[in-house]
């Protein structure tokens, strides 16, 4: 399987789709069936106690893997989450950037399931792991 989107076209496109998160994410690399993005994290989506929220690292995920599906089937902005498991493993550090390596597991005509790593930055160890699937449209 090859890529229908290039990481610049993911980057014009979250922009174009999101404007209202675009800001929050860096993608940082895009290969088949696999994508690293970035959240850049600020003091809105810190929690009590000083740590990065689990909605923040939710949108991470959903992020991640709704990008590397585009980035293989093209700019299809109405795919949905259909299902998420997160598994909060870790305090990430505050005030760090997380990075997320998602890959898909399945790309299929109707939905997709991926799985999501999520890394405090500067930390080997992973603070969250996520499940996602996708349900993608029918072509018209």
């Amino acid at each position: 399987m090859s890529l229908k989107m290039t990481l610049d076209e993911l980057r014009a496109f979250i922009h174009e789709a999101f404007p209202q998160v675009a800001d929050d994410f860096e993608i940082l690399d895009v290969s088949p069936m696999r994508i690293t993005v970035r959240k850049l994290v600020q003091d809105k989506h810190l929690r009590p106690g000083g740590t990065v929220s689990g909605p923040a690292m939710f949108a991470l995920a959903d992020v991640s893997i709704y990008l590397a599906i585009l980035a293989m089937i093209g700019p299809k902005a109405l795919a949905v989450t259909t299902s998420c498991s997160v598994d909060f493993m870790r305090k990430p550090a505050a005030h760090a950037n997380l990075r997320a390596e998602a890959r898909l597991l399945k790309l299929g005509k109707v939905l997709a399931v991926g799985d999501v790593m999520i890394y405090s930055e500067g930390h080997d160890a992973p603070v969250a792991r996520a499940s996602m699937t996708y349900s993608i449209p029918p072509e018209r």
